[in-house]
Order: structure tokens, then sequence, then C-alpha cells
């Protein structure tokens, strides 16, 4: 029996129109800049009658699927808007990620989407966002002030209690009482992983035979969590089940439990709803994944609707308030093997 409720915060579930579906767009920006990996592109679009709009993107490098999709969804809604120019940066570290904000400043753009490399080394770049009285969107890793206009991402914490929730009924499943070693694979210093972790413990603490071995980071990325798994395999002889954070790290965990042959010993609970992870679900590959809650990066292309809209002054479509919400939480829904048919897209770019 479920002991507590799944969410540690109420959900608000926002559908803004046009930007809840992945999309693929043609990429007609221009870069400014010879690094490849940290670009500044710009994109101008016809001005429209109600005047223009320039708004800054800040983002890490697309390093992996997840942010590739979330970088490809902000551009796309951004070329809804024909009186928006966009200015996007990415970048792969905190200090590059504040020199683009102080940038955008500079620049005087009317609003700024911010998905912070690291919560707390990007926290003094939101101050200063808000000293230049700039409207700034957070997506996904939240900063610690709330020295924002709206921040939106799904519900971390309930991906880990979610998440803790399937492992218990999985362990009680194979071992016929809710016991176990568990290995923790965790991302970024952030808020993302803070809240991932706090609520995977929250839930396993009333089941004092489940045991937490190893916990090591993977950043998010399947080269990076390939490796960390390696390191815990190789310190384990017994691992029962697997907390990976984020389905791109998953890739990289089934690897390394591939290549040590012990594929059937150990099931993973994940999150984001990566479609590789659907196709293996779908196939009843090995190691069992047995569930991956929803984390869409289609909270960009949200992220950036609501930056025209605060820019606008529009509300959002349906809300009886005129005001955008502060704090908006989307649903961590949970895809298993019994219902990934209906979430699974071959043509999804991610």
């Amino acid at each position: 029996m479920l002991k507590k409720k799944w969410f540690h915060t109420v959900v608000v579930m926002i559908s803004l129109t046009g930007v809840l579906a992945g999309c693929t767009t043609s990429d007609k920006a221009v870069s400014t800049t010879t690094e490849p990996a940290e670009k500044a592109t710009e994109t101008q679009n016809v001005t429209a009658a109600g005047g223009e709009y320039t708004l800054g993107i800040s983002v890490p490098s697309a390093d992996h699927g997840w942010m590739g999709a979330l970088v490809a969804n902000a551009k796309a809604e951004a070329q809804k808007h024909k009186n928006v120019k966009l200015i996007m940066y990415t970048a792969s570290d905190p200090a590059k990620q504040t020199s683009d904000i102080e940038d955008l400043i500079t620049k005087k753009v009317n609003a700024i989407v911010m998905l912070p490399i690291e919560s707390a080394a990007l926290t003094p770049a939101a101050d200063k966002i808000a000293k230049a009285n700039i409207p700034l969107v957070v997506i996904d890793r939240a900063v610690n002030t709330e020295n924002y206009r709206t921040y939106i991402g799904g519900d971390n914490y309930g991906i880990g209690f979610g998440d803790a929730k399937y492992l218990v009924a999985e362990m009680t499943k194979r071992n016929g009482k809710p016991e176990g070693k568990v290995v923790e694979i965790s991302g970024v210093p952030s808020t993302v992983t803070d809240l991932r972790s706090k609520g995977f413990r929250d839930y396993i603490k009333d089941y004092p035979g489940i045991q937490i071995v190893a916990t090591q980071p993977g950043d998010f990325t399947r080269e990076k969590a390939l490796k960390s798994m390696e390191n815990i395999l190789q310190a384990n002889a017994k691992i029962d089940g697997v907390y990976s954070q984020d389905d791109d790290m998953t890739i990289g965990i089934v690897q390394a439990i591939r290549d040590a042959k012990r594929d059937k010993e150990m099931f993973i609970v994940s999150s984001g709803g990566e479609k590789e992870i659907y196709q293996m679900m779908k196939e009843k590959q090995k190691p069992d994944v047995i569930v991956s809650l929803t984390y869409s990066p289609t909270m960009s292309g949200s992220a950036v609707n609501l930056a025209v809209k605060l820019l606008e002054g529009k509300g959002v479509e349906g809300f009886w308030e005129k005001s955008i919400p502060h704090h908006i939480i989307l649903d961590a829904a949970p895809v298993t093997p019994e219902n990934v048919d209906q979430y699974y897209k071959a043509d999804a770019n991610y």
C-alpha cells in the first residue's frame, strides 16, 4: 500500500497551444562565434504591428538527447512569433553561461529564458537580470533565489518519490519482501538532482531492508554514467536495483551492466521519457527498465511562449487570472512496459 502521496507540491498542468508536443525545426540561426560547442545564434523574424521584442535564451550545450530536443523546441516556438527576435547562447560551464547572461543584459533584451547549468553558480546571474528589470523565465533547474518572474519544470521530487515507489514494489515482487541493495546514479549539482534524491530517500526510509550501497554522479550524460556504473559494478558483487535520475544516463548504465554480463541480476527505475528507453521496454530488453517517469523537453517551448505572454501582458489561455503563474510544475507520468505503447513515438526528437 502506498504510504505517502506521490507529489511533494501541487502539480499544475499547463497546456499551451502548440508547445506541448515535441517538434524538430530547420535551423535558420546564424552563428556569431566560431566555438562549435558554445555558440550564440540569432533568428530574425518579421516585425509585427504590435512591436518587436528581443528574447534571450541561455542553456547548457546540447550534449545529449534531452538538451538537444529542448533547444529545438525553444527555437520552434520562437519562430511562431513573428515579432520576436531570438538570441540564443549555449555554454558548457557556469562561467561561460554567466558571461552569456551578462552579454544579454548588455544587449538590453526584453526578456530572458535560462536553464542554469548549476543552480548555485547561476543564482547571481538571476539577481543581475532582476536588477536590470528584465523578466526572467527559468527552466528545469531552479536558482536559489526568488529573483525571477516564472519557473517552469517537471516534478523532480515526485520523480524521485515515484521511482522509489516502483522500486519498492519490484523488490517485493522479486525478493518476497521489500529488501535489497540499490545504487543511485545522480545528476549535476542542481535543484533537480537534490529534489530527485530527496524524493527517493523520503519514500524508501520506511523500508529499512532496502540499502543504498553506492551513489555516484552521472552528470546527466550517458558517458559519465557509464563510467560511474562501471566503478560501482566492480566494487559491489551484488546489486538488486539501480535508481537512475535520467534516461540519458540510463543508456550508459545499461551498457555498463551488459558489458559486465550482469544484465539479469538487476533492474532499473528511471525518468525522462526518452524513446530509446521506451524501445527497450517494448522489446523487453535486459536489464529491465521497469519505469521511466516523464520529464519532457517541451518545457522550453512553453517557457518561450510564457516569456512572450509576459512581454505582451497576456495570461495563460483558460485561466481567469491575467498574470502568468510564478511557479509551474508539470506532471511526472509513469511509463512502464504495460503502457509504453501510449507514449512511444518513433519520430519523436527525444
